[in-house]
């Protein structure tokens, strides 16, 4: 049986790390980088320059999974077959695609032209090299930061921001910059409970961050954002640096006749996640559209993705061996968000469906506990 996996992520690692070499199994694991990127840990490349990769190969040792370092241009599920940027297709009996997500800018004028993006490595280096430029003393044009989007990457995002900019400041004497944060929605993390956010919201006001709820992104130029709140009334707001968090959609790369869409572009699966239509192809995080035991979407979060990654390399293995497939089952273990340091606001998932709320230095230990158990999960 030959298995493509398509993608790296959290979820492609996952399928991965979960199988083992087995003689009638050949399975290839296509990925355009030579590492693994937590992507959830980008803000603190941004901002600090963190380490958030590590190597694939290594990770792949036991799994009889080989690496291919390559970048898949479309993918036939009627032909099965997968295009490479290199011209190459390969074919395949079984394949999991784990290409992930892009950012949606959702048509806004300038916005894709002149914003960052927060989504690989390479937007993280240049977001703190434009850091490190602004507080140089050779340079004169606008400091100011505009991040678009007050969900969980643009609150951990300002507020990293924030703490380097206080340390920077501090060093070299210049002013700290202003950082604006934008949300077109009446409030900021959605995913938390009031008081959780209520939590956040005086933490953003702390480091002095301009929040600005209920105002509509409208257009981005190369030095400013125009913003638009409910009644109408827009305002210029100047910036050295934009740069859009603001959502994302599923990677439009699969083709198929019998393939549904649903909401952001992910493809319907069903309760084993392979394609409806095609049971012969899975489709894991960001791209899929699995639902839960309520029969609403899952949220495309590394969690999730990492449950549906474990359960598909399971799943692989019990084809192997001619066994029963097994349902995917989702589950929130928690939420965290990170304020910056040693600060996170968060809840944990109890017995019983109760919920545990966290603030301040429990909840930046909790957060990272769960990147921890993530780590143990792919060795």
């Amino acid at each position: 049986m030959k298995t493509l996996i398509l993608g790296a992520g959290y979820a492609g690692l996952a399928v991965a790390t979960k199988l083992k070499p087995t003689p009638d199994m050949d399975t290839l694991l296509i990925e355009q980088n030579a590492y693994h990127t937590f992507e959830t840990r980008l803000h603190e490349a941004a901002a600090h320059n963190t380490r958030v990769t590590l190597p694939l190969a290594p990770l792949l040792k036991g799994t009889g999974v080989h690496l291919e370092q390559a970048q898949v241009e479309n993918v036939n599920l009627d032909d099965k077959e997968v295009t490479l940027k290199d011209g190459r297709v390969l074919t395949y009996d079984t394949l999991v695609v784990g290409l992930g997500s892009v950012t949606n800018f959702y048509r806004i004028p300038g916005l894709s032209e002149n914003a960052t993006e927060l989504k690989q490595l390479s937007d993280a280096d240049e977001i703190f090299n434009f850091v490190n430029r602004a507080y140089s003393s050779d340079y004169h044009g606008n400091r100011d930061i505009v991040v678009g989007g007050a969900g969980l990457t643009g609150v951990e995002l300002v507020t990293e921001l924030a703490q380097r900019a206080a340390l920077l400041t501090k060093e070299r004497g210049l002013p700290p910059f202003q950082i604006h944060l934008v949300e077109a929605g009446p409030k900021i993390l959605p995913v938390l409970d009031d008081a959780l956010r209520g939590k956040a919201m005086r933490t953003l006001e702390e480091y002095g961050i301009n929040v600005l709820v209920g105002h509509r992104l409208m257009q981005a130029t190369a030095d400013s954002v125009t913003v638009q709140q409910a009644d109408g009334t827009q305002t210029v707001i100047p910036a050295g640096k934009i740069i859009w968090t603001g959502g994302i959609q599923a990677r439009d790369i699969v083709r198929g006749q019998g393939i549904e869409k649903g909401p952001g572009g992910r493809i319907v699966v069903d309760e084993y996640l392979r394609v409806k239509g095609y049971p012969d192809v899975y489709v894991v995080g960001d791209m899929g559209l699995a639902l839960n035991q309520e029969g609403k979407p899952v949220p495309t979060t590394a969690q999730h993705a990492g449950q549906q990654g474990r359960l598909t390399g399971k799943n692989l293995m019990r084809l192997s061996r001619g066994e029963d497939l097994e349902p995917y089952e989702p589950t929130t273990l928690g939420e965290f968000v990170s304020l910056g340091g040693l600060m996170a606001v968060g809840w944990m998932k109890l017995p019983w469906n109760q919920k545990l709320a966290m603030t301040g230095g429990l909840a930046h230990v909790m957060k990272r506990a769960s990147e921890w158990r993530w780590r143990v999960s792919i060795d």
